[in-house]
């Protein structure tokens, strides 16, 4: 059977910080119950307020020698300072293709998807887990769905956690809101260095490289 595999899960959509240097990449070992699966890879580019994001996943889950599920994702944000200026995305799931177009204009962030239209105020942010400010909580925009998701932030303090086979420092914290669990932790120099979420289908675990 192919794993149900909740939209906010890869909102993973999408590591350092906004300010950063000119270029930077992260890459994402990525588990479901210890077995790999996976790799999700983030490159960021540009310096000083604006900065600009590609998010690109590939899971495979095999059943004997098929493949029971696929998932492919890639997105485009650019960033103004710790708002998005706009959005492109596309994933497809076992044969179903998903887009959402963004974008702000003179009034508002209007958010396109094969559903329909929406336009949202404010500073809009995704689910830009390389962001801390994203830990100030609020509302996120999902890069598959297109919907604007409310979301709370819950601090769980210190834990020492592998990171790249060394024992590390980390925060932790936790996102929740409709159907979200997401924990994240960050290491000391706020890097975000591993995330875990409870699906229907397993936990899904992202460690970094």
């Amino acid at each position: 059977m192919s794993p149900r595999w909740p939209a906010f899960a890869l909102a993973l959509l999408t590591a350092g910080t906004v300010q950063a240097a000119a270029q930077e990449t992260w890459r994402f070992r990525v588990l479901l119950d210890g077995d790999e699966i996976g790799r999700h890879v983030f490159e960021a580019r540009g310096d000083g307020a604006t900065r600009e994001l590609v998010s690109q996943a590939d899971f495979r889950v095999r059943l004997l020698f098929f493949d029971a599920f696929r998932y492919d994702h890639r997105a485009t944000e650019r960033w103004r300072g710790d708002c998005l200026e706009s959005m492109r995305a596309r994933t497809r799931q076992n044969g179903r293709v998903d887009t959402v177009e963004a974008a702000r204009d003179g009034e508002g962030f209007v958010v396109r998807t094969p559903r329909g239209e929406q336009r949202l105020q404010g500073c809009v942010r995704s689910f830009a887990y390389w962001n801390p400010d994203i830990l100030r909580g609020g509302p996120l925009l999902n890069a598959q769905t297109g919907e604007s998701v409310p979301v709370s932030v819950t601090p769980l303090g210190r834990e020492t956690l592998s990171v790249r086979g060394r024992p590390e420092s980390t925060r932790r914290y936790r996102l929740s809101g409709p159907d979200i669990a997401i924990d994240l932790w960050y290491a000391g120099n706020g890097d975000w260095v591993a995330l875990e979420s409870r699906l229907p289908s397993g936990v899904l675990r992202y460690e970094i490289l």
